[in-house]
């Protein structure tokens, strides 16, 4: 079948190298893709946004399946989109509908799910512009840090966690009353804060059944130790080491199997990815929140480990046998490392020139946001490039990744030099 990959990040770079393994796929195609997916796939210039743009490429090069990277398109609805069009709607998107893609469109919304389906997580209130005095008291009643999210889309970059009252008042001031995230901070969610520690649990549905994928666990802050600003995501380690049988029970008896119950229960039409962002506290998981996609650069450690035909997944999922599928996964360790360029997440260069990456022998190379002009690759977004490699332990993968990340440069190229620290 001819499938088409929305999106332009090292995700959707880990989607093409997957999928092109499967006997299953006769022509690929990525939009807009990048310089990565150049190499697997045929590249449209066509953004994840333009619903008529991907109609009419859908239409000419005859697509059967639409994996959708990112979670703009499907908060915006676009598999609705394909379902509410005579030519589109025998298309198989993978990916919730806009009502179920909501859990990440709206952290408030996801609140009221958790809440509703008594699936562990902090205590909350959100606010709008007319409640900053509300606001400010909820914030005297709680002990710091504080925790602050902008309720809408922010680019992985709308949750603050702060030590000071004062200062956090102020941030809650700035994202109502001056729009500090834009629309998306229009409501602001304020939360408990939890202490633990952080993982990723990853779930396949098909709206009946689902699978659960390797867990991994990524790293968000800029600085060493986990210090400075928040990024799209610096490298990711999988599986989570100090996860064992009895905590993954837990997962799965008092998460997913809620999550997947509760979706019914509230009519919410979901096939495709949905990642669960979890803190354990005190040996109990806690959902932080939902993404309603594959996280970058988790899908970067976890793709890799999957001996299962990611395809042979795909129609599971459209044709709800996901139950009858065996999941093959590696018991190998997987580490990414994510090169970003200097000044990011904050203003940056691009157009910087990427050399190396032909001497990379044994690791794998996603490219991210790179671009290929006049034969050679540049740099073309915040997070460049994510280096993969497995080994039997986490640490001896990351040895690997590290001395393939040598072997790379760009001007300006920054990457976290202390992955797995924390483990």
């Amino acid at each position: 079948m001819n499938i088409l990959v929305l999106g332009s990040g090292g995700r959707e770079h880990t989607f093409a190298w997957k999928i092109k393994k499967s006997p299953l796929c006769s022509h690929l195609f990525v939009a807009p893709g990048n310089s990565g997916t150049a190499e697997l796939a045929i590249n449209l210039q066509v953004e994840v946004n333009d619903f008529e743009g991907i109609k009419a490429a859908v239409l000419k090069h005859k697509i059967d399946m639409v994996i959708v990277g990112p979670e703009d398109p499907l908060v915006n609805g676009i598999h609705d989109y394909f379902l509410n069009d005579n030519s589109l709607k025998k298309v198989t998107v993978i990916g919730p509908q806009k009502a179920a893609a909501q859990l990440e469109g709206s952290k408030e919304f996801a609140k009221e799910f958790l809440f509703r389906h008594d699936i562990p997580t902090a205590g909350y209130q959100s606010f709008k512009v007319n409640e900053l005095k509300k606001g400010y008291d909820f914030l005297e009643s709680l002990s710091p840090p504080y925790v602050l999210k902008a309720d809408g889309l922010a680019a992985g970059k709308g949750v603050l966690i702060i030590d000071e009252i004062d200062e956090a008042k102020t941030e809650l001031k700035k994202m109502l009353v001056d729009s500090k995230f834009g629309d998306a901070s229009a409501k602001v969610v304020i939360e408990e804060f939890l202490d633990g520690i952080e993982l990723s649990c990853f779930v396949l549905t098909d709206g009946e059944n689902y699978k659960i994928l390797p867990t991994a666990k990524d790293y968000k802050r800029i600085g060493e130790g986990d210090t400075g600003l928040n990024t799209g995501g610096m490298g990711a380690i999988s599986p989570v080491p100090f996860v064992n049988n009895i905590l993954l029970d837990k997962i799965e008896e008092q998460i997913v199997k809620p999550t997947i119950n509760g979706l019914k229960k509230d009519k919410l039409p979901y096939r495709g990815f949905i990642f669960i962002g979890l803190i354990v506290v005190d040996n109990q998981p806690m959902v932080i929140e939902y993404n309603v996609r594959m996280g970058d650069p988790e899908t970067e450690a976890v793709l890799p480990r999957l001996n299962t035909d990611l395809v042979e997944l795909f129609v599971a999922i459209r044709d709800q046998t996901l139950n009858k599928i065996y999941l093959n996964i590696n018991s190998k360790s997987a580490t990414t490392v994510v090169l970003v360029s200097g000044g990011y997440p904050e203003a940056y260069a691009k157009g910087m020139e990427i050399s190396g990456l032909e001497a990379v022998s044994d690791a794998i190379i996603f490219h991210a946001g790179a671009e290929n002009i006049n034969g050679k690759v540049v740099t073309s977004g915040g997070r460049v490039i994510a280096v993969t490699a497995l080994g039997e332990d986490y640490k001896s993968a990351l040895a690997t990744t590290y001395q393939a990340v040598s072997k790379i440069n760009f001007k300006g190229m920054n990457y976290r030099k202390d992955l797995g620290f924390d483990l």
